[in-house]
């Protein structure tokens, strides 16, 4: 039962009398639906629908913690406050350690991580006081790749993806029945219109070493797109899927910073695929 601490993220808590309606009014997921004991994933968009900041929200005492990217929990604190106004609301950074493990019984008390029962779970706790390791970020990093699932900063860039593009839709960090949000009205029609036409995808590289982030994706002329994190022979990239379709109907080798590699649909996804 593997399990490593996350340095890279850090918890900001939004609480308050307020905090359920404050968050439900921003953010892509539905936190007054959110069950005790799980970590789900949201995130806070732009008026035009890009992802500007993701987490896992899970349930507090007093309201709810945001697990989040260390570098962008600063400048959320910032958005939060900014949107505030007269809410009945607190957001503060927390002390605390943010752990993963996976392959083994959770123990308490971790929260099990909402958008896929084959990530684990996560496990907070005071700086100083966090369990022993016996695995890394890295780890961590390659079992999530393996599994199909992106994180921001690494798979694809905050503020120039949509939710759909990063596989929200897929992992439950969009709720389309919930109303208003910031982006609502894009991403609703993304989802009703069936406009996605970029996807972040697993790849399996042949000569088993992955492309470096970045890198270019193609197939023929093809331009598809360029890849994100990878691990060992495994990787992710996002990538045009009728663009795809057409170099897989052509019988053309995708090839990802020079390396051919062959593109899977993600196993929890249910998008439509090419074939």
């Amino acid at each position: 039962m593997p399990l490593a601490l996350l340095p890279d993220r850090a918890v900001v808590a939004v609480t308050g009398a307020d905090a359920s309606s404050f968050l439900q009014g921003l953010v892509t997921c539905n936190v007054e639906t959110l069950p005790d004991g799980e970590a789900r994933l949201g995130a806070l968009l732009s008026p035009q629908g890009k992802i500007l900041f993701d987490f896992l929200a899970s349930r507090a005492p007093d309201g709810f913690h945001l697990d989040v990217a260390r570098e962008k929990a600063p400048d959320l604190l910032k958005r939060l406050t900014l949107y505030k106004l007269r809410a009945q609301v607190t957001v503060a950074a927390l002390p605390l350690a943010v752990a993963a493990g996976w392959d083994g019984p959770a123990p308490s008390p971790s929260l099990r991580d909402g958008r896929l029962a084959e990530l684990g779970w996560r496990l907070y706790a005071p700086e100083g006081e966090a369990p022993a390791a016996d695995a890394d970020a890295t780890a961590y990093a390659a079992h999530r790749i393996g599994l199909g699932v992106p994180e921001a900063g690494i798979d694809f860039p905050l503020g120039d993806a949509f939710p759909h593009e990063a596989l929200m839709d897929q992992l439950g960090g969009v709720d389309f029945k919930k109303g208003c949000y910031v982006g609502q009205e894009v991403v609703s029609r993304m989802q009703h219109r069936g406009t996605a036409r970029t996807r972040i995808v697993p790849l399996t590289y042949r000569d088993g070493e992955a492309a470096p982030a970045g890198a270019a994706v193609s197939a023929g002329e093809r331009s598809l797109g360029q890849t994100g994190g990878g691990a060992g022979a495994r990787g992710l990239a996002m990538l045009r899927i009728d663009r795809l379709g057409e170099a897989l109907a052509a019988g053309e080798t995708v090839s990802a910073g020079g390396r051919a590699a062959t593109v899977e649909k993600p196993v929890f996804a249910t998008f439509a695929w090419p074939g």
